[in-house]
């Protein structure tokens, strides 16, 4: 019968322990939790301006704007919504900015050709737009082609100023992307480079 030396009787055990901690590790992070809910995409809605507590909200369903002004501790001075302005459906990326228009007291007036909208009731004015770009990236928020400046593009690692250029003169003389693919077509995005970006982009 053949011996194992002190040695190699530790190095034997060593091995056992490595073995069995690989599978440990292994077993617990690839084989989930049965008690482990499904991650929820939650709605991410910035308020901003005239409001008693402006910042970045999470939301588990799109928010109407009523709701997400309330979460933001509601207006500064007192100012009621009529219901087709504070029922509107806020989706995940949206900026409110909220502003005090006493000198003007307009009726609700809709701007929907420029993506926004701006209303106005007793000198109270929301503007709806977008979240600044780096905070959109922050929550993992696709940014718009069709928006974005040569700024916004650089803050997406693989993209610097001239392939951000790039992006945007192709944007201009084709008068916009017309879907996220269409990054193939600019020069400098290969293949392998269009699979790395494409995560980043959504087009509206």
């Amino acid at each position: 019968m053949k011996y194992f030396s002190l040695p190699q009787q530790w190095l034997l055990l060593g091995t056992a322990l490595l073995l069995l901690g690989s599978l440990y590790f292994g077993f617990l992070y690839h084989h989930p939790s049965p008690f482990s809910e499904e991650s929820v995409e939650e709605v991410v809605v910035e308020v901003s301006g005239e409001v008693r507590s402006p910042g970045v909200y999470l939301f588990e369903n799109p928010p109407t704007l009523g709701e997400a002004v309330g979460r933001a501790g509601g207006l500064k001075e007192t100012a009621r919504f009529d219901i087709p302005s504070s029922s509107e459906i806020l989706e995940t990326g949206t900026l409110l900015i909220v502003t005090e228009e006493s000198s003007q007291i307009a009726p609700l007036r809709r701007l929907s050709k420029e993506k926004h909208e701006e209303m106005e009731q007793q000198g109270i004015k929301i503007k709806i737009s977008r979240m600044a770009a780096n905070k959109l990236l922050a929550f993992s928020i696709p940014l718009d082609l069709n928006r974005v400046s040569v700024e916004d593009l650089c803050l997406i690692p693989g993209i610097g100023e001239s392939l951000a250029r790039e992006m945007i003169a192709y944007r201009d003389k084709r008068k916009g992307f017309r879907s996220v693919e269409d990054l193939r077509n600019v020069k400098g995005v290969g293949e392998k480079k269009y699979r790395n970006l494409k995560g980043f982009f959504t087009t509206r």
